[in-house]
């Protein structure tokens, strides 16, 4: 079972750059590129809300429950 982050798409749809989204949410660019890339083993409230505020978008939008069973 795995959580998959997909913000890069989020991010395409509404253009704006890792740098500049992690500069207004307040985390290091390094940090962004970890949830990024799925690297991530959690993520906080307050980031997560910080994200889909930046984003306008809802949790589901940018985050998917996989269940390996099913695959």
């Amino acid at each position: 079972m795995e959580i998959l982050v997909s913000l890069d798409v989020m991010m395409a749809k509404r253009k704006i750059s890792g740098g500049e989204l992690a500069e207004r949410i307040g985390i290091t660019p390094a940090n962004l590129s970890i949830l990024k890339n799925n690297k991530a083993k959690a993520i906080r409230f307050s980031t997560l809300m910080a994200i889909c505020h930046e984003l306008q978008c809802q949790p589901g939008d940018i985050l998917e429950f996989r269940d390996d069973e099913s695959y």
